[in-house]
């Protein structure tokens, strides 16, 4: 196994790696809108906070080598799920090759966010 670290992802806010790379796959840990840089939530709608978290999904995939067409499976929780279009618009620019997915509503989010993403990649060929 190897961990997977980027300073252009937020660090974990808990006993856990930004990243796991094993047999093959990269396995993340799941990513809230948190900007790397100041540590603080991506103020503003969905919208702003998935974007956020793209970018961070972003910079996870890069430091592992790989990339968003080699997301095989994202798991994506939402604070309300009166939010699910305009994630999906958000989602659906950046995670163009359609990975299998689940997409939840869940009563709270760390930090009280709007959006959680996780994802399963096939790590570098």
């Amino acid at each position: 196994m190897k961990t997977i670290y980027t300073e252009k992802a937020p660090a974990a806010i808990g006993p856990y790696s930004q990243a796991i790379e094993a047999n093959g796959f990269v396995f993340a840990s799941g990513q809230v809108p948190i900007i790397p840089a100041t540590g603080e939530i991506a103020q503003g709608d969905i919208t702003v906070q998935a974007t956020q978290v793209m970018k961070n999904i972003a910079a996870i995939l890069e430091a592992a080598g790989t990339s968003f067409d080699k997301v095989v499976k994202t798991t994506c929780f939402l604070a309300d799920m009166n939010d699910f279009a305009a994630f999906n618009a958000v989602y659906a620019e950046y995670f163009t090759s359609k990975p299998a997915r689940s997409c939840v509503a869940v009563k709270t989010l760390p930090k009280n966010v709007l959006c959680e993403v996780e994802i399963l990649a096939l790590a570098k060929e």
